[in-house]
């Protein structure tokens, strides 16, 4: 009886205190019928116009196109995080999906937890054996993973063809292996098409509040950019609106990630190097619709447009029509098969 009090005390514990780390724009969509999602944001929230917005603009298309009901809720520090995903699980919602790499410690043992909520996370690191081998996830979990190497092997090898010099600049968030994939696929692009060329990498720190610091951002790309660098590639969260400062302070470019980010500095982004987050959002979503929800990873790359990059009427007078014919040759090569593109800085 103790040990039952005290539960319900937890839970109701728990309840109380997201009701102060619901933001002010979390909303529920207005419909009437179809399923129940929640939504999990990752550290920066809305409003960083690149990754957490990416998975908003997938749960609005979930409630436009499949009648779901889809709730909000963006944390504040890491006991939010498993207390958004465990209040959600608790309310029966028919998918509660995290999003980000850093939820998964909450949300694997959660999944276990509750065996008939279907769980998914974006960039779920996988759980491994004592020898590194990948360990089988809970049958209601469902890994979203992206090859991000292969679209910045290709903004790689843009930079590389458009800066007008020997020096490109790498802007990471947090120093991780998540990141080093986007480094990794970077380089490998610069080098396929300019050897001699040298990448500038740094990171803005090695705890989740890398991915919110622009001015730390800011300040790695100014110097980036005094070494010689005329391109900046970032992978940093919110910390690039700072490389974007920096590229209008310089008057040199910047390429974005996850989403289109042009509008962050007009005529200073040379593109963006996009992922597909909204897309697996709504996939996951329409699966459990359908009943064909699996647990599992899911892989999302150039093959399944899952990463690319932009080139529209914004940015395609930044790219010469001769660039644009090597990538699309790059883009070919590594979906056949014939490039091998790295996804860790050992070069696998």
């Amino acid at each position: 009886m103790r040990r039952t009090l005290l539960l319900i005390g937890a839970l109701l514990l728990a309840h109380l205190a997201l009701l102060t780390v619901r933001p002010s724009g979390a909303t529920v969509a207005d419909t009437t019928e179809g399923l129940d999602v929640g939504i999990v944001f990752d550290v920066g929230g809305r409003g960083d116009k690149s990754f957490n917005d990416g998975a908003y603009l997938g749960g609005m298309r979930a409630a436009k196109e499949l009648g779901a009901r889809v709730t909000y809720i963006e944390p504040g520090d890491g006991s939010d995080r498993e207390a958004g995903l465990r209040l959600l699980a608790a309310e029966g919602m028919d998918i509660v999906i995290g999003v980000g790499f850093i939820f998964t410690d909450d949300i694997l043992p959660l999944a276990k937890e509750y065996p008939n909520v279907r769980f998914a996370d974006v960039d779920l690191s996988l759980p491994t054996d004592e020898a590194g081998n990948p360990l089988p996830l809970p049958s209601n979990l469902k890994a979203l993973k992206f090859r991000e190497e292969e679209g910045s092997f290709l903004v790689g090898a843009l930079a590389a063809l458009v800066g007008k010099s020997k020096k490109v600049g790498f802007v990471g968030g947090m120093d991780i292996a998540l990141i080093h994939k986007f480094e990794a696929g970077y380089k490998a692009g610069v080098q396929h098409v300019c050897p001699d060329c040298d990448v500038i990498v740094n990171y803005a720190g090695v705890t989740p509040e890398a991915f919110r610091n622009p001015g730390r951002g800011k300040e790695m790309a100014l110097s980036m950019y005094n070494q010689g660098a005329n391109v900046i590639f970032h992978a940093s969260g919110s910390t690039g609106l700072g490389v974007f400062e920096a590229a209008r302070t310089a008057g040199k470019l910047a390429i974005g990630v996850d989403a289109d980010q042009y509008s962050e500095a007009p005529g200073f982004v040379l593109t963006s190097m996009v992922k597909g987050i909204d897309e697996s959002v709504y996939q996951s979503v329409k699966a459990v619709k359908e009943g064909t929800f699996t647990g599992g990873v899911q892989q999302f790359g150039l093959a399944e447009k899952g990463v690319g990059y932009v080139y529209d009427d914004n940015n395609k007078a930044l790219i010469p029509d001769s660039v644009r014919v090597t990538l699309d040759s790059l883009t070919a090569r590594i979906i056949d098969g014939r490039i091998k593109v790295p996804s860790t800085r050992g070069g696998r």
